[in-house]
C-alpha cells in the first residue's frame, strides 16, 4: 500500500490530501501551528512510510519543513517553478491552481525522490545571507535619505573624504551637519572634533587638513535652514542610523565567514578570480550543500531560472 500526503501551505492554514494508491481517502485544512501540526502527526503515524510532498512557500512553509525534520519524516519540497514545469508535463491544465490533491496524484506518476536534508549550518547561512541582504538593502535606502537632507544643509561636507562613507565620515557629520557648527569652533575645538570621528590613529598633519578642508567648505557653503532646524536632527538620525546599520552588516558578516569557514567549497569558491568572503558566504547560504545537486538544470530548477526565457 503507498499512501502520499500532499501539503498545500498557505500562510495561516494548509491543505491536506491523503491519497492510497492513487486514490483521495481524506482531505481536511490544518492550520500552520502546533494544533494543526499535531494532528498531521497523528495521520503520519497511522501510516508506514508515508510520501509527503509539498511546495516551498517561503517562510510560510518553514513551519512545516521544520517540523517534519523535529519528527524524522522525509519529504519532497517542490520550488514553484519546479512543481509548475512538473504538473504541466502531466497535462493540468495551466490554470488549474497546483492543490494538494493535484501534488499527491502526480507523486504517482513521477515518483519524486525526497528531498535532501542539508546540515543545519547551510540553513543557518541561509538565514544569515537573507539578513545580510536586508541590511544592505536598509543602507541603501538610509544613505539615500541622508544625501537628500545633506542636500539642504551642507552638500559640500559630502566632499570632505574620498568618499562619504565609513565610520570617521559618519561621525563628521554627526558633528557638522550645517556650516554654523563648524564655524562656531576654534581651531583646536575644530581639531579635537577631527581626532575624536574615527577609532584610528590620525596625524597631525592629517587633523590639519581636514580642518582647513572643512573651514573652507563652510565658508563656501550656503545652509537653506537655521541652525535649529529640526531637519539638522534628520541628519543626524539618519547618520547614526546608516552607522548602526552597518555595524550590525559587517556582523553578520563575521559569523557568515565563521560557520563557512570549515565547509570544503568555501576555500574551493575563494579561489575562484573576484569572488571575495562576502561573495563566498553568500553562495552557500543560497545554494546550501551542493554535493545534493546531480546536475546543472536541477541548480537551475532550485534557484528558479528557466533557461528557455535568457
Amino acid at each position: 500500500m503507498r499512501v502520499v500526503f500532499g501539503i498545500d501551505v498557505s500562510k495561516v492554514s494548509s491543505e491536506v490530501a491523503i491519497l492510497v494508491n492513487g486514490e483521495k481517502v481524506h482531505n481536511y485544512t490544518m492550520s500552520n501551528d502546533a494544533i494543526g501540526f499535531s494532528r498531521l502527526l497523528g495521520d503520519l503515524r497511522t501510516v508506514h512510510k508515508p510520501e509527503i510532498i509539498f511546495e516551498a512557500t517561503g517562510v510560510y512553509s518553514r513551519r512545516l519543513q521544520a517540523f517534519l525534520d523535529e519528527h524524522g519524516y522525509a519529504y519532497t519540497r517542490l520550488n514553484p517553478l519546479e512543481a509548475k514545469k512538473q504538473l504541466d508535463s502531466l497535462r493540468v491544465r495551466k490554470t488549474d491552481q497546483i492543490d494538494a490533491e493535484k501534488l499527491a496524484q502526480s507523486q504517482f506518476v513521477l515518483n519524486r525522490k525526497p528531498t535532501y536534508v542539508q546540515e543545519e549550518v547551510y540553513q543557518e547561512l541561509r538565514d544569515l545571507s537573507r539578513f545580510y541582504q536586508n541590511l544592505t538593502e536598509d543602507i541603501v535606502r538610509a544613505k539615500n535619505r541622508l544625501h537628500k537632507v545633506l542636500q539642504v544643509t551642507f552638500p559640500e561636507l559630502e566632499t570632505i573624504l574620498s568618499t562619504p562613507t565609513g565610520e570617521q565620515y559618519g561621525n563628521l557629520v554627526v558633528a557638522f551637519p550645517c556650516k554654523d557648527f563648524v564655524l562656531d569652533l576654534s581651531k583646536d575645538e575644530l581639531s579635537e572634533s577631527i581626532r575624536q570621528s574615527t577609532s584610528k590613529r590620525i596625524s597631525d598633519k592629517r587633523v590639519a587638513y581636514l580642518a582647513e578642508k572643512l573651514i573652507a567648505l563652510a565658508n563656501q557653503s550656503y545652509c537653506a535652514v537655521k541652525k535649529t532646524s529640526p531637519m539638522l536632527e534628520e541628519v543626524r538620525y539618519y547618520t547614526k542610523e546608516l552607522l548602526r546599520l552597518s555595524e550590525q552588516r559587517q556582523t553578520v558578516l563575521d559569523q557568515m565567514v565563521e560557520l563557512a569557514q570549515p565547509l570544503p567549497e568555501y576555500d574551493i569558491l575563494l579561489s575562484i578570480p573576484g569572488i571575495a568572503e562576502t561573495t563566498a558566504t553568500s553562495i552557500i547560504g543560497e545554494l546550501g550543500d551542493i554535493r545534493r545537486f546531480q546536475s546543472a538544470n536541477q541548480i537551475n530548477a532550485f534557484i528558479g531560472i528557466d533557461l528557455k526565457h535568457y
